[in-house]
Order: structure tokens, then sequence, then C-alpha cells
């Protein structure tokens, strides 16, 4: 997307407010104590979800987040549950799944968690860069880890569960020179060889590559695996101090709650959204970059998904398996 896009689509679309009833749905939300994420669950407790799982890292700021939603809202109390979930400890994210797995249904995994940094960091126990560690691997491997659950709900409930991933347009915004590397994830771990500041679209477009090739083999299953970008938007996703973004946000960002509009409706979108990319709550393909719908993007799909897959199996042995 080029800056006139960008501009035209953050000044002059309003995405569609949401209406759809959530009633009898569970759903989950990463990222939900500030945000996207919590004006997301705030959404689909408006809309009578019966039960919220606010997947956090910080309990406290969750909890404060239930509060809010419950007060503005007035949905039960029993609804909304907080529950800790840390991307950058891998035994963190097991343990969630785990828990999850014991959930009656689950119709919505909503992955909103992110970071954007401009510092630097190896995250101990993880052995990756901190971007790349919680944006993409840990992303993957939770989406991964809870599709046997996803699979069992639609069989079970005749429904369609949602495995929705909040990327961005700014994958378009790196040369990712790092694909051509012989593998790439532990070239994204070379601090002297990377430019830094385009991390954060590289983990972006990552997410999307992995999206188009993971997508293919849940035909079938049930589960409707789809990405999206919610424009910039007033969240807390500058909060580590990325200046380019803070100034983005001053002159060009939709409200918080406006943008998580988008996280809504593609997380309740149906079929025609597998696999595809929405953006400003429709499914736009077109709107993705042209190394993505590229032959090089699907060469690339390709070469990062394996190497991801062997990330994973060295986490947790059989785990892609789930696909």
């Amino acid at each position: 997307m080029g800056m006139l896009e960008f501009l035209y689509s953050q000044l002059l679309v309003t995405p569609v407010y949401p209406t759809t009833s959530c009633a009898g749905q569970t759903i989950i939300v990463t990222g939900s104590n500030s945000g996207l994420g919590k004006e997301a669950a705030r959404h689909f407790a408006r809309l009578g979800a019966s039960k919220i799982i606010l997947a956090v890292r910080n309990i406290k700021a969750g909890e404060a987040a239930k509060y809010d939603i419950e007060n503005t809202t007035r949905c039960n109390a029993a609804v909304i549950e907080v529950w800790p979930l840390d991307l950058a400890s891998y035994q963190s994210i097991k343990l969630f799944a785990t828990r999850a797995s014991d959930l009656p249904r689950l119709d919505i995994l909503l992955e909103n968690a992110g970071i954007a940094t401009h510092d630097w960091e190896i995250v101990q126990g993880i052995g990756h860069e901190r971007t790349i560690a919680i944006n993409v691997i840990s992303t993957f491997f939770l989406a991964i880890l809870m599709l046997p659950k996803l699979k069992s709900s639609a069989k079970e409930f005749g429904i369609q569960p949602r495995l929705t991933i909040v990327s961005s347009e700014v994958h378009a915004w790196t040369k990712f020179p790092e694909w051509k590397a012989p593998n790439t994830f532990d070239a994204l771990n070379k601090q002297s060889k990377t430019t830094f500041s385009e991390r954060y679209p590289t983990s972006k477009l990552l997410e999307i590559l992995l999206l188009r090739k993971i997508a293919p083999a849940l035909e079938g299953s049930g589960v409707i695996l789809n990405a999206l970008s919610p424009g910039l938007c007033h969240s807390e996703l500058a909060r580590e101090g990325n200046p380019f973004l803070t100034f983005l946000k001053f002159f060009f960002a939709r409200t918080t709650e406006m943008g998580s509009r988008t996280l809504v409706i593609a997380a309740m979108a149906g079929s025609e959204s597998h696999g595809n990319y929405m953006h400003n709550g429709k499914v736009e393909n077109t709107a993705l970059s042209p190394f993505v719908r590229s032959n090089d993007g699907e060469k690339a799909s390709e070469k990062v998904w394996d190497e991801l897959s062997t990330i994973l199996e060295s986490i947790q042995p059989g785990v892609t398996g789930n696909l």
C-alpha cells in the first residue's frame, strides 16, 4: 500500500460498526488489557458473548480491563475471565493452551498481542530477537497449539471457529532481504546485518506469508484462518517508544474503538475470508504487497514455514501435526 492509499484509508474510510450477535460464543482475545484488544473484547461483550477470555501478561491490568468492560456493557460478571499469557515464554504459552483445551468450546481465537520496539533484545529461553519471537514464533506456536480445540469445536457444535491474526499494512514497508539468506530466522537474529527500523514491518510480513502457507492445510477442518490490518490506530503499540509510529499516530491515527471494529469483523467473517487478508473490514487481497503476491512471495512463504516448523518442533515435538 502506497502513501496515498494509506492516507485515503486513514482519513476517509470508516469501518462498519459490528452488530452480529455473539450469543453462545466463547472468545479468546490476546493482548486485551488495553488498546485494540480491549476494545474488541468490549464489542464482543456488547454483542452477547457467553465467555470472553482476556489473555494478558499483566494480570492486574487485565482485571482493570475486565472491570471497565463490565461497567460499560453491563455484561454478567461471569462472562469475562482474565488468564495469564506471556508470549515471551514458551512455558506460559503451553500452560495457557492446556487450560484452554478444557473449555467446552472455542469459537474465536483473536491473536492481537504484539510489540513494536526500536530496542534490540534476544529473549532468554527463546533465543530469538524479541519482535520476531513474540509477533511471529510465539503467535503461531499458540495458534497451532489451539487448533485441536478449534477443530473439535467445529465438529461437535457444527460451527466455523475463527483463528484471526492482527497484522498490518506496514508489511509492505520492508525490503526483507533476509528471506534469501540460507536461514531467514537465523539472519533475523544477527543485529549487525539487519535494518532494525524495518523489524516490525518484517514481523507483520512474516505473519502474512505464514498464514498463506498454512491456510490450505486447514481446508475442510471447519476452522477459518484469516489476517487483518486495523489501520493505524491509537493503541498501546508504540508504548516502547517507536518514534516513527508515534509521529504517524499523532497526525493520522483512528480512534482505538474504530480500529477495533476491524478485529471484530474479521473474527466473525465467513469462509470467504479463509486464507485471506482483510483491510478496513473487508477481504481485500489487492491490499497485500506486490512481494506477497509474487512468485518470490510464494517461495518465501514456503521457506519461512519450513524454518518455523523446525523451530516449533524443537519447542514441542509433534506440534505441527495439529495442522
